[in-house]
């Protein structure tokens, strides 16, 4: 029996995307193909098509019989999580022949890297890029040659991205295909410690580099829950992985098998084969319900109050943050990865991992089972299996029975707490988010004079200066999405932190992101309308009692609000962050840009029906 609030909010949803999710499926509708999509093509078109293939792949192209399968990938070597990606083509396209089909490499997407570019100007082109990603999944796949797209990504924007893309391409299939964990490192407290010590001024940056080396020392995702780990659980939560491959390291013999698996099942669920299942049917209302589920059981992101919203509208469907709010207060917390807790996802994926949890939420009543996978029959149970290799093949068995670790895995009836630990901030700012999964109940409500700053670095300099050892809430506005880009402040959770552990009584609240690992200090963030767009947050200042309750809900200047309506709105001065870096080519970006509560896209979803056309 499902619960009452996932069917109530699922059925506002359906309600709510009635005429926009109509408008998407009609489009899907009118793509849709009878045999290969490339036989509509013309003979001078088609041969362009298959030219440089080798011979087998290209008389298979030619006869006009066999599928084609789409390789959009976000390779490079410079970052660990999408190194090993180099060796997915070769893998995929030897699985593709296998299956009697051909598999081209139809595109790459960028991938930048926010470990890299936090508090860098680079970090101000993190967001927009997972709309590039989308473009560039677009161009990937417009040559109309393809049957099926397997997607090839790890990180922060690059799902989302690959996925808004692939959603402009419903009629086609798609499968999202993983790189893994890299292996445990140094554990993440003990590397949280070493940043606080540096921001302090406590150890030097040899000992910070050296701690930081030995966390993030080889190939594959960064072992932390934040947005990069996030993402894998929910293309699995979703449907759109094979059963358990979000957490298998990368370069292993289950790893490949779980890539070339990947191939042939997309030739199954072609247009082609038996078992027709393009990705319109897979994402609907049903799995964005259980992809935020998912979210709030393993206190994921808080990227993917953003991210979730612009896939879910790609898809022609409508969520907002009244969702995530209502579907928290009936999900318990079953995961406690860091930032959450001490584990990091490799322990979690030891303890039983997606199949466990999956199995967990749906004897809960927390998850719709009858939704449509890649995996085929069987809906979202059979991700309650994981995958073997058994005498070299690949099968699957039933997940653990329970938890083999109940410090980072539970029991939907023992859970961390009964919540899932993602809060609405309503009140005369506005409205905001705040994940209080990693937050200790004692800090959750904060009652203290404001501190306002527009950039991070003026909060750092405060800090370095001493300034800032009392309590108060910073306030660091212009970091929404049209100010900036809105870049992620991570780099102020070790300075925050380190004061909080002093004994002061701290909390952050901005328009702008916070990384997908943060979370020890209570921070409001995404608040919105953002201050560029006149939000109230713009005219706060030093001095004003702020009330941050994540328990009620409740973010309040404490100023009478003819008071707060009198005052001069400030000017800001962003004439620096608008150049260098390639920051003045996402100019149009900034201008066009939706709130966070919107899913700070830049594409205009509505678009109307032909006949709606003048």
């Amino acid at each position: 029996m499902l619960n009452s609030e996932i069917l109530a909010v699922t059925a506002r949803i359906r309600q709510r995307s009635a005429t926009t999710r109509r408008k998407y499926l009609d489009r899907v509708h009118v793509a849709q193909a009878t045999g290969p999509l490339r036989g509509g093509l013309g003979c001078t078109n088609l041969a362009h098509a298959f030219a440089a293939s080798d011979m087998p792949d290209k008389l298979a192209l030619r006869e006009l019989r066999r599928a084609n399968i789409a390789i959009v990938s976000s390779y490079n070597d410079m970052l660990s999580a999408h190194q090993p990606l180099e060796r997915f083509p070769a893998i995929l396209k030897r699985a593709a022949r296998e299956a009697g089909a051909v598999a081209q490499f139809a595109g790459g997407v960028p991938a930048m890297c926010d470990g890299i570019t936090q508090g860098q100007p680079g970090m101000e082109l993190s967001l927009f890029s997972r709309d590039v990603i989308a473009m560039a999944t677009a161009i990937a796949l417009s040559h109309n040659v393809f049957d099926a797209v397997l997607c090839l990504g790890v990180c922060d924007k690059i799902v989302p991205g690959l996925l808004i893309g692939a959603l402009q391409f419903g009629h086609l299939p798609a499968i999202f295909v993983p790189a893994g964990p890299m292996t445990s490192g140094l554990p993440n407290e003990e590397k949280a410690k070493v940043r606080q010590l540096y921001a302090q001024g406590k150890v030097g940056r040899e000992a910070l580099l050296e701690a930081e080396a030995q966390s993030y020392h080889g190939p594959g995702t960064c072992t932390f829950y934040g947005t990069a780990n996030s993402n894998q659980m929910l293309m699995e939560v979703m449907g759109l992985h094979l059963p358990g491959a979000a957490f298998v390291h990368p370069n292993t013999p289950l790893r490949d098998a779980l890539t070339a698996a990947a191939a042939k099942r997309a030739v199954e669920i072609t247009a082609l084969g038996a078992e027709y299942t393009p990705i319109a049917q897979v994402i609907d209302e049903r799995a964005i319900v259980n992809g935020i589920v998912g979210l709030l059981a393993t206190g994921g992101s808080t990227n993917h109050t953003i991210h979730l919203i612009a896939i879910a509208r790609a898809a022609g469907i409508v969520i907002d943050w009244d969702d995530f709010s209502r579907l928290s207060a009936v999900v318990p917390l079953l995961a406690k990865v860091y930032p959450n807790g001490a584990a990091d996802v490799n322990h979690f994926q030891a303890a039983g991992g997606m199949g466990v949890l999956i199995r967990e939420l749906l004897a809960a009543g927390l998850l719709h089972a009858d939704v449509t996978t890649v995996a085929g029959d069987g809906g979202l149970a059979r991700y309650c299996e994981e995958p073997q290799l058994a005498d070299g093949r690949l099968d699957w068995r039933h997940a653990p029975a329970k938890s083999l670790d109940e410090q980072v895995l539970r029991r939907y009836d023992q859970p961390f707490s009964a919540d899932g630990g993602l809060k609405l901030l309503r009140g005369n700012l506005g409205r905001a988010v705040i994940k209080t999964s990693a937050v200790k109940p004692e800090y959750r409500r904060i009652e203290a004079p404001a501190l306002v700053f527009d950039t991070q670095e003026a909060l750092l300099a405060a800090f370095a200066k001493g300034l800032l050892r009392r309590d108060f809430v910073a306030i660091v506005r212009f970091q929404g999405p049209r100010a900036n880009g809105m870049p992620e402040l991570h780099k102020l959770t070790p300075a925050l932190a380190s004061l909080q552990d002093e004994g002061f009584r701290v909390a952050l609240v901005t328009d702008g992101r916070m990384s997908g690992a943060s979370g020890k200090v209570p921070a409001a963030i995404h608040v919105s309308p953002e201050c560029l767009a006149g939000g109230p947050l713009l005219k706060v200042q030093d001095g004003d009692m702020m009330l941050l309750d994540a328990d009620a809900g409740v973010l309040e200047i404490k100023v009478d609000a003819a008071i707060l309506a009198a005052r001069a709105a400030p000017k800001p001065d962003l004439g620096a962050g608008q150049w260098g870096m390639g920051r003045e080519l996402f100019a149009a970006a900034r201008m066009s840009v939706s709130d966070a509560e919107q899913g700070a896209t830049s594409f205009d979803w509505d678009v109307p029906d032909a006949n709606e056309l003048p």
